[in-house]
């Protein structure tokens, strides 16, 4: 169940995101955007750690706004990947990982946590 969750964020905050920001994202349709949560949350267990452990540098620098670089290539990059999602630039991609995040934390405060 925890996993439909995890799937179901992005999935939702996506279609948010487009309804909120059409001129800076865009999906053709259902099937589309659940792929594009697929792609994104393996990109998020994969690769953010990886490039969060490389830039931790730069975010101390940065007083942790550089997390918000690395949410929006993620972003970014899982729309790559998905053929029917557009991001129109840093700014698509930085807007769409922000309805990302407040989604989930949203849903974070609403949901029970089962551990």
């Amino acid at each position: 169940m925890a996993l439909l969750i995890r799937w179901l964020v992005p999935f939702v905050a996506l279609l948010l995101a487009e309804f909120l920001f059409p001129d800076l994202i865009g999906v053709t349709d259902l099937a589309t955007a659940a792929i594009f949560a697929f792609i994104l949350a393996i990109l998020n267990a994969f690769v953010r750690p990886v490039l969060q452990f490389f830039a931790l540098p730069l975010t101390c620098l940065t007083l942790g706004l550089f997390h918000f670089v690395i949410n929006a290539a993620m972003f970014g990059l899982a729309a790559f990947f998905v053929r029917g999602v557009t991001v129109e630039g840093f700014w698509g991609a930085l807007v769409g990982a922000l309805v990302v995040s407040v989604v989930g934390l949203l849903l974070s405060w609403f949901l029970p946590d089962r551990r």
